[in-house]
């Protein structure tokens, strides 16, 4: 009768345990894991993020930078984590494209993790380096026909949101370049900023201060609309340039281990829904380009629904174009 009894107690404190858990979420830091370099747009979105969350959370918010492997490293690293909250992945339009990129990926992009809400949508621009001969997207275009196979297109790794636009600015132009891939956004501006590489295709968060400052020259910007950013607003599309059809931005989205509690889940996204009505972390966004999450993917459930979408729009392009990763 006392193992019976014993064997019960055990029975209940483990079913009763991830409740409790929860209601004590979070009791230390919270690390969100940032599948890419210091200084990167992906990182300037979680830092900003992080700021804000660390006042919704009441609780230390550290961010970790985990690159490599076009963000795969990093993402992987939380799919193996404890599920219990306290590690969380910050990614972008990485977490669709990945699974047409890697062949042997180290995680089940649909499968491996909670989906806890998306966070923002980033438009991109096409730069260059300060020196190149051309103004305006009509003479970078002449430019480009009269130097076919002398062009340098940086990126910031395979699977990166630049690697992406690069190769879809290739595919609309019909003309090859030689891609350069950095680890991380941080190192491949610096390239550009000294000249080494022509061109980068890269998200508002990284590229508007250069822009401001004059250190690049933008050429256009990748979505359907032009932007209403002041220092990007004079822009034209790549659309309305010639390139009919060309519309790329870049998502952010939050997401835990799988079999993480979903008291658990609930409070991070109660988190983050408040942070992304903070009038300092809105301004901060839209002053990059950026806009802040207030659609019905802010939920778990269509924030999934929505990668499933990408991924499947993202599989065919990637396969076509015959890039793989092992």
């Amino acid at each position: 009768m006392k193992h019976l009894l014993c064997a019960a107690v055990a029975a209940i404190a483990t079913l009763t345990t991830p409740a409790v858990q929860a209601q004590g979420y979070p009791e230390k830091p919270v690390t969100i894991v940032v599948p890419f370099a210091a200084g990167g747009p992906t990182d300037k979105v979680a830092r900003d993020l992080g700021d804000v969350l660390r006042r919704e959370l009441k609780q230390t918010v550290i961010i970790e930078n985990v690159g490599g492997a076009g963000g795969t490293l990093g993402a992987a690293k939380v799919a193996k984590a404890n599920p219990d909250g306290y590690t969380l992945l910050l990614h972008h339009i990485g977490m669709a494209t990945s699974p047409a990129l890697y062949r042997k990926l180290p995680f089940k992009t649909l499968d491996d993790f909670e989906y806890l809400g998306m966070v923002n949508e980033v438009p991109m621009t096409l730069i260059g380096k300060a020196t190149l001969p051309a103004n305006n997207f009509a003479e970078l275009r002449k430019w480009i026909e009269a130097n076919k196979g002398q062009i340098n297109l940086a990126n910031a790794g395979l699977g990166a949101a630049s690697h992406l636009c690069g190769l879809l600015f290739q595919q609309a132009m019909g003309v090859d370049m030689t891609t350069v891939p950095y680890k991380g956004t941080a190192p491949a501006m610096t390239d550009l900023l000294g000249g080494q590489v022509d061109l980068m295709c890269d998200q508002t968060t990284n590229t508007t201060q250069q822009i401001e400052a004059g250190k690049v020259k933008a050429f256009a910007v990748t979505t359907a609309k032009r932007l209403t950013t002041p220092a990007l607003s004079k822009l034209p599309t790549l659309d309305e340039s010639g390139l009919k059809g060309f519309n790329v931005s870049i998502w952010h989205g939050l997401y835990a281990p799988k079999g993480t509690p979903k008291a658990v889940q609930d409070k991070i996204n109660a988190a983050l829904r408040a942070a992304l009505k903070d009038p300092e972390l809105i301004k901060r966004q839209e002053a990059l380009g950026a806009v802040v999450m207030t659609d019905a993917r802010l939920g778990g459930a269509e924030h999934k629904k929505f990668v499933e979408s990408e991924i499947t729009k993202w599989g065919p392009a990637i396969k076509a174009a015959g890039v793989y990763a092992d």
